[in-house]
């Protein structure tokens, strides 16, 4: 009996989506080894000419103007997507994502954005009949991603399960897993060891990141920051934003032995470790990462909508704090500097959290509904493969 096929499908508005469906089929394949998956960005996948260009003016909207997209947001948060959208989709993608599934046979589809998961209802209200998963990869539920045709919800919260069920969908229907991270992040490292690894000091370190576009911060905040260099680590991860990372690493103000500025990062997971506390914007993923590792979070800069709704989720829990102020910085840099064993105690904090947050939850709980679903029995044929 041939492996079972898991198809994960996602957009790139921002890198949570992407990254949460690479972080669910690789803690899949850690425990279930013979699995096979496949992510794919199914906008620049389907369409490499206009999958980039929408994808590069909604960057430019959310950087220039994000105050548009939480209107946006808000003004259709209890709607599906309209006609018109739906029109478009189907102009664009439906026919040629219907060709990608013939010929991938997946068993299961797990769709990562509300795109994606509309393209496959259409498809399944159609006739198609491979099953469909929805990963909500934030703490809240647009209305964008509620459909008849998904078969199981993942929410990442309880509210957000209430939510769904005050759309109509049905309680069987929904589970909630939380959102997954990378293996990566279910274990923590010795950060003794990976602070020689990574060439660090040993001293307070916070860790300072801009998310995946690596949005600007404002210049006082970066001055405060760095202001802070004599008695504190600052590790400054800048993401994709080569203008703002070339213009720090000119500016004497960060030639400081203390002061490292990184660009795009595929060790967060270690930084993390080395790392007392985290300033960073409220997404989804990062937030997610961050409770995994136990590391205290600061929140700037939440783009109105769901990630206004991620802050207040850690808020509340008491895992982070929102940067409403420069005494709030003061005030844990200060701690840092005098009290560091109180940081110390509140990284263990997140020992008795609830199950769904638990960093291998959300991938087990996935791979059990795998398991469930029977075979396909169609032939497969397609030039690239599974992992």
């Amino acid at each position: 009996m041939r492996k079972k096929r898991v198809l994960l499908l996602s957009e790139g508005f921002g890198t949570g989506h992407t990254q949460a469906a690479h972080a669910l089929a690789s803690g899949m394949k850690k425990l279930h080894p013979h699995l096979q998956c496949r992510v794919i960005e199914l906008g620049n996948f389907l369409n490499p000419t206009i999958g980039p260009f929408i994808l590069s003016t909604y960057r430019k909207t959310v950087s220039t103007s994000p105050a548009i997209i939480g209107l946006l947001y808000r003004n259709r948060y209890d709607k599906s997507l309209n006609r018109l959208t739906q029109l478009a989709l189907h102009r664009i993608f439906y026919t040629h994502a219907a060709q990608v599934i013939s010929q991938l046979k997946p068993d299961v589809i797990i769709c990562t954005h509300p795109i994606t998961n509309s393209i496959i209802s259409r498809l399944r209200m159609l006739g198609m009949d491979t099953p469909l998963i929805t990963l909500i990869t934030d703490y809240d539920v647009h209305g964008a991603w509620v459909s008849p045709e998904v078969n199981h919800y993942l929410a990442s919260s309880p509210r957000v399960k209430k939510l769904l069920l005050e759309r109509g969908v049905l309680p069987s229907s929904i589970q909630t897993t939380g959102i997954p991270v990378h293996p990566n992040f279910w274990v923590r490292g010795d950060k003794e060891q990976l602070r020689k690894e990574l060439n660090l000091q040993k001293m307070p370190t916070v860790l300072i990141m801009g998310g995946g576009w690596g949005l600007t911060m404002k210049p006082d905040l970066l001055k405060q920051l760095a202001s802070w260099a004599d008695r504190i680590q600052l590790i400054f991860c800048m993401g994709s934003n080569i203008k703002l990372l070339e213009k720090m690493k000119e500016n004497p103000m960060f030639c400081h032995p203390n002061i490292i500025i990184l660009g795009y990062n595929h060790q967060i997971d270690k930084l993390m470790d080395v790392s007392d506390l985290l300033i960073t914007k409220p997404g989804g993923m990062t937030c997610t990462e961050g409770l995994a590792k136990g590391i205290p979070m600061l929140f700037f800069q939440a783009i109105p909508g769901q990630e206004e709704q991620n802050s207040q989720f850690f808020v509340n829990r008491g895992f982070a704090e929102t940067m409403h102020s420069p005494h709030v910085v003061h005030k844990w840099f200060q701690m840092l500097s005098t009290q560091y064993d109180k940081i110390e105690t509140l990284r263990q904090q997140d020992q008795h959290i609830e199950p769904y947050l638990q960093p291998q939850y959300c991938a087990q709980t996935v791979l059990d509904i795998v398991h469930e679903q029977p075979h396909t029995t169609t032939t497969y044929s397609i030039t690239g493969s599974y992992l």
